[in-house]
């Protein structure tokens, strides 16, 4: 395969460096000198590669001074606009963080981050499919530079779902808008769209979760989702199968469940007989609600069923029983979601990409891990 031309590279990487604010928001960039030293290539190649994000309006030469960050104003205000369709921002907690963490790079570097016509992102509620195409076309007639969107979850009506994402970004690509996807895909899992995807590696962490209680000693390990599970879960559930088959464990057909975990006779179904000695939630939302149903069946966390969630959410502290659970790097996520965008604004022709970023391990009380072995 082909490298890319010398002054895409350099350009790429000087876009890294002001999406992580290494310049500051109207700070210098190192001269043509320092560059060429830097990289090991020719003048004229540092000087396409600065007229490239000039041409971008991100950065302004000054003759005699110097290379620097275009100053707030020195743009139209399109061309320092920002998008932002996240449609279930209110329900899915992650989503907000990344959110806040995109607001801030924004502004950092005189962007505008826009939620409809608004440049403070709202993270109270959520918005119809209906509302999300509405906001899409005033992003579109807003003439904004580039879009972070987050599909809506495949739940309760997979295909209106579907089909309300496409629709979305098939928009943004009629009218030209760089789009970069957020936590998710709206094809279903393996299955990939033509855009780029800032994610977390939900299949690596699925598989950490799982080897963690087969370390524990579990080996009946069983995995609860709600109803119409969206590609996300799909990916989890594939990590964890992924190390059960590693240890040489069968997998019953129904180790994986779907159902509702504040509806009584699904848990008792789930505890009955203790078939299963730990359950891994398809996130923590599942997990804070399975939990509670489990102490009204006077099933004890950890002693008589281990569990763990995924995410990573503000109450899994706050739980009965503190919650183990894999954690989003959700400011890694908002910087990588924010360098890929400028790099597909800048050029437009990249291979598409997917970026996944790594989950860790956060282990407190309900996997059983600080239980004394006698009791296990």
């Amino acid at each position: 395969m082909k490298n890319s031309p010398k002054h895409r590279d350099i350009s790429r990487q000087l876009l890294a460096e002001i999406a992580t604010g290494k310049h500051g928001p109207a700070g210098r960039l190192p001269s043509e000198a320092q560059l060429v030293k830097r990289f090991g290539v020719s003048r004229p190649t540092v000087a396409r590669a600065l007229r490239d994000l000039q041409s971008e309006g991100l950065i302004e030469r000054r003759a005699g001074s110097g290379t620097y960050l275009r100053r707030p104003g020195a743009a139209s205000a399109s061309a320092r606009q920002l998008g932002l369709l996240i449609p279930e921002l209110g329900s899915i907690e992650i989503c907000g963080s990344i959110c806040g963490e995109l607001a801030s790079l924004a502004r950092a570097h005189d962007y505008t981050l826009l939620w409809g016509d608004s440049a403070h992102p709202r993270q109270d509620q959520n918005v119809t499919r209906e509302q999300a195409v509405e906001l899409c076309e005033q992003f579109i007639e807003n003439r904004v530079t580039g879009v972070f969107f987050a599909p809506f979850e495949l739940t309760g009506h997979k295909d209106e779902a579907r089909e309300a994402s496409r629709s979305i970004v098939e928009r943004f690509e009629k009218a030209g808008v760089p789009l970069v996807l957020l936590d998710r895909d709206f094809k279903p899992f393996p299955q990939r769209s033509n855009f780029d995807l800032v994610s977390v590696d939900n299949v690596a962490g699925g598989c950490l979760l799982a080897e963690h209680l087969l370390k524990l000693g579990s080996r009946r390990i069983a995995f609860v989702a709600m109803p119409d599970i969206p590609p996300t879960v799909e990916a989890r559930i594939a990590g964890v199968r992924e190390a059960l088959v590693r240890q040489g464990l069968e997998l019953p057909p129904d180790w994986v469940h779907t159902g509702d975990p504040d509806d009584a006779k699904f848990v008792r179904s789930l505890s009955a007989g203790r078939r299963w000695d730990a359950v891994i939630c398809a996130n923590d939302l599942t997990a804070a609600r399975l939990l509670r149903s489990l102490e009204q069946n006077r099933v004890r966390v950890p002693r008589d069923l281990r569990l763990a969630g995924f995410d990573d959410a503000k109450y899994a502290t706050l739980l009965s029983v503190r919650l183990t659970t894999m954690r989003q790097p959700c400011r890694d996520i908002a910087i990588t979601a924010y360098r890929a965008l400028l790099e597909r604004i800048a050029e437009p022709t990249l291979p598409i990409r997917t970026l996944l970023l790594n989950p860790t391990l956060v282990v407190r009380e309900s996997c059983g891990a600080y239980l004394p072995r006698t009791e296990k």
